[in-house]
């Protein structure tokens, strides 16, 4: 998502937290003489307490606790041990701080000062759920102790979050609206992806702080989430009504409008943004960039995608918008314009390949293929041993069937980078396109060796071995594969069809295509796998019924054609058979053995 930096925003919110409240309180450095009674014979104890509590003043907390444990031995109050506890805890020692906390409130139960400490001494322990129980105590003691209710809640926040906010709602019964509380809230909401929730805390908070323009946008953010968009465009445009300028809240709008798909209508505060001239370059290129990706699935957006690069391109002389106005100019079949700024581009970055990779991957990506190859083939002549740009350009005409050209870039690919598995596979592939099978299974199996349970690469050499007849190598390599992966359905088809060829294991041919059939009901392939299976099992009405649905589903082609005239014969339908047959030879005029067929009027 294009955002501006959020420095401002977040400098705004921490503004308007000047007047909220800190809830939590200061541990009392020091118990008072007052709130611990000695006796009379423990006027020892009380000096050896009073040494400690100068000690502890001064910050030497271990001479303190030195002086505290003489006190204890003498008379063991509750007081000092809480002051024992203190200390410790100031040391960091918890395991003591815990023991003596403990014994605190043992002795005396009806002290909250006990229980907070023992709950922050818990809390330090990373002990969560034992401090809860500590501050749940409490609260039961004292229900408007505020402290215990914040520690509580901020403790649910990571596992309880619900918990946590109906927490933090009996603090707000308890003091009213709060800033901190109420934006706690709203985090934890939009966490939860409460996101009209949050709204309305943030709603809260600015009855407290009505200018906040950071938390007004943060509305806007939640409102958009929530799919509130009126509300959302209601609350930004109140921002930029006090502030024209402020293009963050332009790109907050621009954003509510994407939401909503009216990439048009949000054109036009890009359109602001990109005119002015303290925005950044980089972010400039990306809302461009945005557009040309999504003009991909909507040719509408080209023009105003072509505006844009032409805006930036008047502000900076950038390889990249160069590149874009080049693919544009490529889209918009101007090869004039395209060469122009292609030259461009290769003249700004002469050194860097990444623009063409770029590009080139992303008419690949989209399935652009044939601007994927003009963009590469004039890569290539800069570039001509970068691997990326082989690869693309391979794959790109391995994708338009243009396999003998693809096999010299994919070549090359490999070459360059012998143990990548993209390359090696897609060079196997292509060899096998080119009938060039040994060869093809010698790199599908170094592909194979990198990654030895890769389902595709068993299942394109099962179908080169089921092509060369080697059925020993081709049942050991689908068995292999379907054991890794036993419901894929391709595995299943290809290599029930390969059995019902052969007419063999028909039981278990059958098995498998209906898990393929299963898997895809109205994939034409496997309706046709499924039928000749029944066929060569002798289920002819089976058959014929879904050979009849293949091509339906799938349309006529040569094969399944002839499929149909076959199992059409074997029911005494030989006319029928025969003009099918025909039809089946009109789709592919260099089939020998169906044209066999027609010519002796058998199977």
């Amino acid at each position: 998502m294009l955002r501006f930096p959020t420095v401002i925003i977040i400098i705004s919110v921490v503004c308007g937290c000047s007047s909220q409240k800190a809830f939590v309180k200061e541990t009392k450095t020091n118990m008072g003489l007052s709130e611990i009674t000695f006796g009379d014979s423990s006027k020892s104890a009380m000096d050896q307490f009073i040494s400690g509590s100068v000690a502890e003043t001064k910050g030497d907390y271990a001479s303190a606790i030195s002086y505290y444990l003489q006190a204890s031995k003498l008379d063991p109050k509750p007081g000092i041990y809480y002051a024992l506890a203190k200390n410790y805890l100031n040391l960091n020692k918890l395991s003591q701080a815990l023991e003596y906390s403990k014994k605190a409130v043992a002795l005396d139960s009806t002290q909250i000062d006990y229980y907070e400490l023992l709950s922050e001494i818990y809390s330090n322990a990373r002990q969560s759920d034992s401090a809860a129980s500590v501050l749940s105590k409490i609260i039961s003691m004292d229900s408007t102790n505020v402290d215990a209710y914040y520690r509580l809640a901020r403790i649910y926040e990571t596992n309880k979050p619900v918990s946590a906010i109906n927490i933090y709602q009996e603090i707000t019964n308890i003091v009213g609206p709060d800033w901190n509380v109420l934006m706690r809230v709203a985090e934890l909401q939009a966490n939860l992806g409460n996101f009209k929730d949050a709204a309305a805390s943030i709603q809260q908070i600015l009855t407290i702080d009505p200018g906040n323009t950071g938390l007004k946008k943060l509305l806007a953010e939640n409102y958009q989430k929530a799919k509130m968009y009126d509300e959302a465009l209601k609350v930004i445009d109140d921002v930029l009504t006090a502030n024209p300028d402020d293009l963050d809240a332009h790109d907050r709008k621009a954003q509510i409008y994407l939401s909503e798909n009216k990439w048009d209508t949000a054109s036009g505060e890009y359109s602001y943004i990109l005119k002015q001239p303290n925005v950044p370059i980089d972010l400039k290129i990306r809302i461009g960039a945005t557009y040309f990706e999504q003009s991909f699935k909507d040719s509408t957006l080209i023009p105003i995608t072509k505006v844009f690069f032409k805006t930036i391109d008047q502000d900076t002389a950038n390889w990249q918008v160069k590149m874009y106005l080049a693919a544009i100019a490529l889209n918009e079949k101007n090869d004039s314009d395209a060469i122009e700024n292609f030259k461009a581009a290769t003249q700004l970055a002469s050194w860097n390949v990444e623009p063409w990779v770029r590009l080139g991957g992303l008419y690949f990506d989209n399935r652009k293929y044939d601007e994927a190859v003009k963009v590469l083939r004039e890569a290539i002549t800069s570039f001509p041993v970068d691997f990326r740009v082989n690869l693309i350009l391979g794959l790109s005409l391995a994708q338009l069937n243009k396999n003998d050209e693809a096999r010299v870039d994919l070549k090359k690919a490999v070459d360059l980078n012998p143990k990548d598995i993209t390359a090696l596979s897609a060079y196997g592939y292509t060899l096998s396109q080119l009938k060039e099978n040994d060869e093809a299974v010698i790199y599908l199996k170094r592909a194979l060796s990198i990654t030895p349970e890769d389902i595709n690469l068993l299942g394109t050499i099962g179908l080169i071995y089921d092509g060369q007849k080697k059925w020993k190598e081709c049942d050991s390599v689908y068995e292999k594969a379907l054991s890794i992966d036993s419901s894929n359905a391709l595995l299943n088809n290809n290599f029930a069809y390969s059995l019902s060829e052969r007419g063999i294991k028909l039981g278990l041919a059958l098995k498998m295509a209906k898990i393929a059939i299963t898997a895809e009901p109205n994939n034409s392939a496997y309706l046709d796998t499924i039928g000749w299976v029944y066929f060569k099992a002798g289920d002819f009405d089976m058959a014929i019924g879904y050979i009849n649905k293949a091509i339906q589903v799938g349309g006529e082609k040569s094969d399944i054609l002839e499929h149909l005239g076959d199992i059409q014969f074997k029911m005494g339908e030989k006319d029928k058979a025969l003009k099918t047959w025909e039809k089946a030879l009109n789709l592919d005029k260099n089939n020998s053995e169906l044209k066999q067929k027609i010519e002796k009027g058998e199977i």
